[in-house]
């Protein structure tokens, strides 16, 4: 009679390998069911290939595409990858419909505004994805990319979308060339950002150096909303939206109505807490020399994603076609999601973040198994970057050139070329001091991190903080 042991080792060798099709059912029936309803509401409203039924049905598909590379992440499941692939590539084909149905209705490529640049850059990083899924082996690239398909996608739907004659500084051929080497250029900077982050993976970086991070990237998302946003009594400041004109509300020329939700801001500031509690616990921990208070860090991770979570519910549930009061103006003014973009997506990448950290966190093993080499990846983040830096140096070149022949002047240190240039200067300095000082690994892949986060400032932080003359852009 074997022994015990030998009988578990035997059913082990005979128990059958898992198929992930729980998982796949799940993904299947949200497929189904999001564009079942996407379906019921086309019928009461007519119109089934419009843009924006176009754009929803390539974010169903992005998003279940991130969740089945999260998945493969947690399980290493192949088949998860397989599909997840056969998704992104379905979402790139819807993407590409609304894309061109946006150039057929506005009768321009999809250049001309900051929602018409999302779209392209969503569908260069998708089809970059795969590119670098099938090319490389680097399967797991989809876990960080999608998630920035989704939140893309996402800000979209709540951009001002509506189509507009071109201003004359537009209406050129250059407009082209500038863009579409823009979004070539950002689509590669966000691929090498994965990659990079991959990379530190693979090498070994603590997992605590995670936690850290990625708290502090929460920290400063909930931190940043609640010094803009917080009002006294704990409410939640947000901008009036005009329903029928479908644009924000203005006291006078620049100054945007504001209203306030009530009691949201307290919700918002025990998430702050929340985010902020592991690394806190961190540099507790680091300066006591108590590693086990990590494990209460990790903890504090899972209970900061549940409370963004509600935070994420109640912000949509209130902020959706709500009707609050201004300080500014008697009455109750109504609000939009569509007023609030950056908050709706500033909390989906917190949430996203946080999933992808604790994804680190409870396969670690797995990951880097499941992951290229070290060398690999270091030299995958550095042609990607050579891709990149080409196209930065020819957005310059070309958006010069066009700026002189339309405002008279090759270069007006505008703000949006001055941080273009910081930009191209980022990446030139990568490139300088891996070529001559022979820089790899991680001071490389810090490098290309910290590129992308130079990159999202130029495309979004200058476009809303700092306008000048590509106030449209």
């Amino acid at each position: 009679m074997p022994a015990p042991a030998a009988k578990m080792r035997v059913q082990e060798e005979a128990a059958p390998p898992k198929t992930g099709n729980g998982l796949l059912a799940v993904v299947g029936l949200g497929i189904a069911f999001l564009l079942f309803t996407a379906l019921l509401s086309v019928v009461r409203s007519g119109g089934l290939f419009t843009e924006s039924n176009l754009l929803y049905a390539a974010l169903i598909f992005y998003a279940a595409a991130a969740a089945l590379y999260i998945g493969f992440g947690v399980s290493g499941t192949e088949r998860y990858v397989k599909v997840a692939s056969a998704l992104v590539i379905t979402a790139w084909v819807f993407n590409t419909l609304a894309a061109a149905h946006r150039w057929y209705t506005a009768g321009h490529p999809p250049f001309a505004s900051v929602y018409e640049m999302l779209l392209s850059f969503v569908w260069t990083l998708a089809l970059l994805t795969q590119y670098a899924e099938r090319k490389y082996g680097v399967k797991l690239i989809g876990s960080v990319t999608m998630p920035i398909a989704v939140t893309t996608v996402v800000l979209m739907q709540l951009l001002p979308s509506d189509v507009h004659p071109l201003v004359p500084a537009l209406q050129s051929t250059w407009l082209h060339v500038h863009v579409t080497l823009a979004m070539l250029a950002y689509a590669a900077c966000a691929l090498s950002f994965a990659l990079a982050m991959m990379f530190l993976i693979k090498d070994n970086m603590k997992t605590e150096s995670f936690l850290a991070v990625t708290s502090g990237i929460s920290t400063l998302i909930y931190g940043a909303l609640l010094l803009a946003r917080f009002e006294k009594w704990g409410g939640l400041s947000v901008v009036a939206w005009d329903a029928a004109r479908k644009q924000e509300v203005f006291v006078e020329r620049g100054v945007r109505l504001s209203i306030t939700i009530p009691d949201l801001g307290w919700l918002f500031l025990l998430v702050l807490a929340a985010v902020a509690a592991p690394l806190g616990i961190y540099g507790f921990a680091k300066l006591r020399k108590q590693e086990d208070f990590l494990l209460g860090a990790n903890r504090a991770v899972f209970v900061g994603v549940l409370l963004q979570c509600v935070a994420l519910a109640a912000f949509v549930l209130r902020a959706r076609n709500g009707s609050y009061e201004s300080g500014a103006a008697p009455g109750t003014f109504s609000t939009s999601l569509a007023a609030s973009p950056f908050v709706l997506s500033g909390i989906i990448v917190g949430i996203f973040a946080s999933l992808l950290y604790l994804m680190l966190y409870w396969r670690r093993q797995d990951l880097e198994r499941l992951l290229p080499t070290a060398d690999v990846l270091d030299r995958i983040t550095y042609k990607t970057i050579g891709i990149a830096f080409p196209l930065l140096t020819l957005m310059i070149a070309a958006g010069a050139y066009w700026a002189n022949r339309t405002w008279g002047s090759y270069w007006s240190w505008d703000p949006k070329e001055t941080w273009a240039a910081i930009t191209w200067l980022v990446y030139a300095g990568y490139l300088h001091m891996r070529i001559t000082r022979g820089w790899r690994g991680r001071r490389a892949a810090y490098f290309a991190i910290f590129g992308f986060v130079v990159v999202m400032f130029t495309f979004f932080g200058v476009t809303y903080l700092l306008p000048g003359l590509h106030a449209y852009a």
